[in-house]
């Protein structure tokens, strides 16, 4: 009695343990393991430990007694044979690709199938993604496609006002220069301007002449009272003359 509660309680340890296994997974791969020796086993979970997977067997049945009615159950459909779940805490596509070149070297492991983000993923979806390149070349390869646009719009936008500029010159030299019948208002307009201008010269310098005039008037009439003065003073002189003798 001891014994079969001992093995009910196992059981429900296993059974946990795997829906914890699962649940904090960014993905779960089932593998079957037939023919591969202890030693074979202890390289494949070195492997994927590096990687960044977890590689434990179980019992089919408890595995689907941990699945049943979740969002995992639909793994149940590769739980035939022995086989063992390979929890991933990384880059899935790292332990898809230890998964398979360790299959390569070791023919009796076979990878049947996985599960991440709630999709079944295939023998063949496994092996394109063992394909991918590591997840850091791919984020260097994203900032890079992110960042050559940039660069060339930065560029785009130095060279506009510069291309903007010769491309207005290169407009004007094609139309022969300033249409006339655009140039005839702004050249009237300039005509106006200029007798405007001169008109208000002319009304500001009138007062001035006058003056000046007005001024130059009397100094003219100066030299002419001073000869008539003269002359009368000659005439009395010769008058007197004549009477003294």
């Amino acid at each position: 009695m001891a014994t079969q509660n001992a093995q009910m309680a196992h059981k429900v340890e296993v059974v946990d343990e795997v829906k914890t296994r699962m649940s904090t997974a960014t993905a779960s791969i089932v593998s079957e393991y037939r023919g591969l020796t202890v030693a074979e086993l202890a390289d494949l979970r070195h492997a994927l430990a590096a990687a960044g997977g977890d590689y434990k067997i179980f019992k089919n049945t408890l595995v689907r007694r941990a699945i049943n009615g979740g969002d995992y159950q639909p793994l149940e459909e590769y739980l035939s044979g022995p086989s063992a779940l390979t929890f991933v805490q990384g880059d899935i596509s790292a332990v898809a690709k230890a998964l398979r070149d360790f299959s390569r070297a070791n023919p009796h492991l076979v990878i049947k199938g996985g599960l991440a983000d709630g999709s079944l993923l295939s023998p063949t979806d496994l092996a394109a993604l063992a394909d991918l390149p590591p997840r850091e070349v791919l984020l260097a390869r994203l900032a890079g496609a992110l960042a050559a646009p940039m660069t060339q719009l930065a560029g785009l936008l130095k060279a506009l006002p510069q291309n903007l500029a010769y491309g207005i010159s290169a407009l004007i030299e094609q139309q022969g220069g300033v249409d006339e019948a655009a140039a005839a208002p702004v050249e009237a307009a300039e005509a106006a301007e200029a007798e405007t201008a001169e008109a208000e010269t002319a009304e500001a310098e009138t007062p001035e002449t006058a003056a000046a005039e007005t001024s130059e008037a009397p100094e003219a009439a100066a030299p002419e009272a001073t000869e008539a003065a003269e002359d009368a003073s000659e005439a009395e002189a010769a008058t007197e003359e004549p009477a003294a003798d």
